[in-house]
């Protein structure tokens, strides 16, 4: 073989190699980050739209791997394809409802998990009109209504790694699609989880321009708040509950928005997920003089919560009346928009905490919050 021709191949071979490559586009994809949410991914092929959800309890580990065509007849060796959009779909939490609601796809709605819960007005939903709504309790699904329902997918919020429902769901032939925005603790990505259900129901394009829209709305709030003048106002929340009184970390969803608000939070620099359990003794000293407002109590009115336990009525923000609750949009059975649209807006959740806590700043009119009256 010619010398000249075997110094010059592995050159020759790598443009082979390279060009082959650039033949083969059906191999390579491209990531599409997010922007606060850790919790799924969107990833891009030739034919088919990849969504992986990953798994809260074991950082990297993926917890189900979905592959979306609207092509009927596509296959995929050893795969399940999903066909979108989803024409029929189950949910065990009100909170995906509050997302479907917000794409405009209740219609789509075949059954839902205590549904006195859910706020969202549902008489539009498949579910309603076919008098197979109610599935049961959220924690243990009536799996025959499920199946009766015959849903395209169920949408279900898992609380541990292993999760007994979704594997009977998988062999009754129910595809489960894990929903699991309140594991994440900034505000703006579980309202980030609208692009993931977006993507099932084909409406990518709208479900990425509402939360462009919230995004911008909620860093511009966060800006102003910032802008304000010190001092900060203080904020404290919860209340006694059967001798402990319970209060988010710093880096959690209410503790992030706390600190978006500008307010000044005892528990800011605490940071780790979950709540902090408090003694009321514990509670007393670090809000009882020092606390400007008071949020997410548990009661109607100031007497009310003065009945829970005497101790609240010691509370600057009790004497001065600064008292709230999230409740202003709620229904007699228990339904709270607070835990739908709420989690879908964000940027209204900042907007009510500035509003109570600068009014004399910035003039706003409560979506999810209101203030207690005496009695």
């Amino acid at each position: 073989m010619n010398k000249a021709f075997l110094r010059l191949f592995p050159i020759v071979l790598l443009v082979i190699v390279l060009a082959g490559c650039h033949r083969q586009p059906a191999n390579l994809v491209v990531r599409q980050g997010n922007r606060y949410a850790n919790g799924f991914a969107l990833i891009d092929s030739a034919q088919y739209r990849i969504a992986v959800v990953y798994s809260p309890w074991a950082k990297g580990q993926e917890m189900a791997r979905y592959y979306l065509s609207r092509d009927t007849a596509a296959r995929l060796a050893g795969k399940r394809v999903i066909r979108i959009p989803l024409e029929r779909v189950t949910v065990t939490s009100c909170t995906h409802v509050g997302f479907l609601n917000a794409l405009g796809q209740i219609d789509r709605l075949a059954g839902v998990c205590n549904p006195e819960l859910v706020y969202t007005d549902l008489t539009e939903s498949l579910g309603q009109r076919e008098g197979t709504l109610n599935l049961g309790d959220a924690m243990a699904p009536d799996i025959e209504r499920v199946v009766f329902a015959h849903p395209d997918m169920m949408m279900v919020s898992t609380y541990a790694q292993g999760d007994a429902t979704s594997a009977q769901l998988e062999k009754m032939g129910i595809p489960v699609l894990y929903i699991n925005e309140w594991m994440e603790q900034h505000p703006l990505a579980r309202a980030e989880w609208i692009r993931l259900i977006g993507v099932f129901m084909d409406k990518e394009a709208q479900a990425d321009s509402l939360f462009d829209m919230v995004v911008s709305r909620y860093e511009a709030l966060r800006e102003q708040a910032a802008s304000f003048p010190e001092p900060r106002p203080v904020i404290m929340s919860g209340q006694d509950f059967r001798g402990t009184w319970y209060v988010p970390a710093g880096n959690t969803y209410m503790g992030t928005l706390f600190r978006d608000a500008a307010a000044h939070y005892p528990y800011e620099d605490r940071t780790f997920d979950g709540s902090i359990p408090l003694t009321l003794e514990q509670a007393m000293v670090d809000f009882a003089d020092q606390a400007d407002v008071w949020v997410g109590v548990n009661a109607k009115t100031l007497s009310e919560l003065a009945e829970i336990n005497r101790q609240h009525t010691h509370f600057k923000a009790f004497k001065n009346g600064r008292v709230y609750r999230f409740k202003h949009r709620t229904t007699p059975t228990g339904g709270n928009d607070f835990w739908e649209r709420g989690v879908t807006r964000p940027d209204e959740l900042l907007a009510d905490l500035m509003g109570l806590l600068y009014p004399d700043r910035f003039e706003w009119t409560f979506v999810y919050t209101e203030q207690l009256p005496e009695k």
